[in-house]
C-alpha cells in the first residue's frame, strides 16, 4: 500500500507562468510529495518521467530501478530520476518506508545532469545541511498552500534551489568529508584564515599541510577550483569587504592591517577581484569618502 502523506502539484498554468517568469525559468518545483510504502511493495508510475525527479529515502529501503538498472537504496540515500526515465521502487522488509519527493524543471537543469541517476549517501552532519533539510521540505509544503501569487511561487522557488543545491552539492560542502579527504588542505586554510595579516607564500602554506609544495597545490586546485595563493589573497578581499563595510579604518589602514605593504597594490587588487576601487565599494554602501 501507498499513502500519500501530503503531496501537491502545481497546475499546469503555474508552471507555465513559472517558465516564462525570469526569476524562476532556469529553476522551478512542479510537484512535491510525501509518500509512506509499505514493506515489499511495488511503486512505480509507469510511465516516463515528464520532469525531473528528486527521490530522498527517509525511513526504511529496497530496490530502485533506472532504466535497466538495479540500485539498492537505504535510508539517507538519494537520487534524481532524469526527465524520460521510468522510475520504479520495490520496498524492502522495513515498514513503512518513507519518501520525500520532488519533480522540477529548468534551463538549468541540462548543467546539473551529470549529478543525475546515481544514488548517493547523505553524510548525517549539521555542517552537510542534514539538520536543515526537512525543515526546507515543510517551508515548500506551507508555502504551497499560501495561494496562486507570483511573489509566493517566486519565494518557493528559491527556496526550492537552496533545497536542492543541498542535496547536489551535498558529498562537496560537507567540512566534515573535506577534513577528512584533504586534512592538509583543511590546515592550510585554517592557517590562512588566522593569518590575513601575513604574507605566507607556498612554501609556508605547504608546510602546515604537510605536504610538497607541488602536490599541495595540485590537492589545493582540485577541491577549492583556486591556487593556494590566489585563494589567500581572495580571502583578503572578503576581509577587505568586511572593514570597509563594517569600520571607520581608512583604505592605507585597511591594506596594512591585511599585510600590503603597498596600498596601491592593494587597491589594484581589489579593483580586479570586486570590480571597484575600495574608495567606490566603501561609497556604494554609506555614501561615505
Amino acid at each position: 500500500m501507498i499513502i500519500k502523506k501530503r503531496y501537491f502539484k502545481l497546475p499546469a498554468f503555474l508552471i507555465t507562468e513559472q517558465q516564462q517568469n525570469p526569476l524562476t525559468k532556469d529553476l522551478y518545483l512542479c510537484e512535491l510529495a510525501e509518500f509512506l510504502v509499505r514493506h515489499d511493495t511495488f511503486w512505480s508510475e509507469n510511465i516516463p518521467q515528464d520532469h525531473h525527479m528528486l527521490v530522498y529515502c527517509t525511513k526504511g529501503g529496497g530496490i530502485m530501478q533506472i532504466s535497466n538498472d538495479l540500485i539498492p537504496f537505504r535510508q539517507n540515500q538519494y537520487c534524481i530520476i532524469p526527465r524520460g526515465f521510468i522510475f520504479k521502487v520495490q520496498t524492502g522488509s522495513s515498514d513503512p518506508s518513507a519518501f520525500l519527493t520532488c519533480k522540477f524543471d529548468g534551463e538549468k537543469t541540462a548543467i546539473m545532469e551529470k549529478e543525475f541517476t546515481v544514488v548517493r549517501d547523505l553524510i548525517p552532519s549539521v555542517n552537510n545541511m542534514v539538520a536543515n533539510r526537512i525543515m526546507l521540505f515543510d517551508e515548500l509544503f506551507n508555502n504551497l498552500t499560501k495561494g496562486f501569487y507570483n511573489a509566493n511561487y517566486q519565494y518557493i522557488n528559491f527556496c526550492f534551489g537552496h533545497l536542492l543545491a543541498t542535496f547536489i552539492f551535498a558529498s562537496r560542502t560537507s567540512d566534515d568529508l573535506m577534513l577528512e579527504q584533504n586534512p592538509g588542505v583543511s590546515r592550510a586554510i585554517q592557517f590562512m584564515e588566522q593569518n590575513l595579516a601575513e604574507k605566507l607564500s607556498l612554501d609556508t602554506l605547504a608546510e602546515e599541510a604537510g605536504y610538497s609544495p607541488s602536490y599541495f597545490t595540485t590537492m589545493f586546485s582540485r577541491k577549492t577550483g583556486y591556487s593556494p595563493l590566489s585563494y589567500f589573497s581572495h580571502l583578503k578581499i572578503d576581509k577587505a569587504c568586511e572593514y570597509l563595510d563594517f569600520s571607520k579604518l581608512k583604505i592605507k589602514e585597511i591594506s596594512f592591517a591585511l599585510g600590503y605593504s603597498d596600498p596601491y597594490y592593494f587597491s589594484k587588487d581589489f579593483q580586479k577581484k570586486m570590480g571597484l576601487s575600495p574608495r567606490n565599494y566603501r561609497k556604494r554602501v554609506v555614501g561615505g569618502t
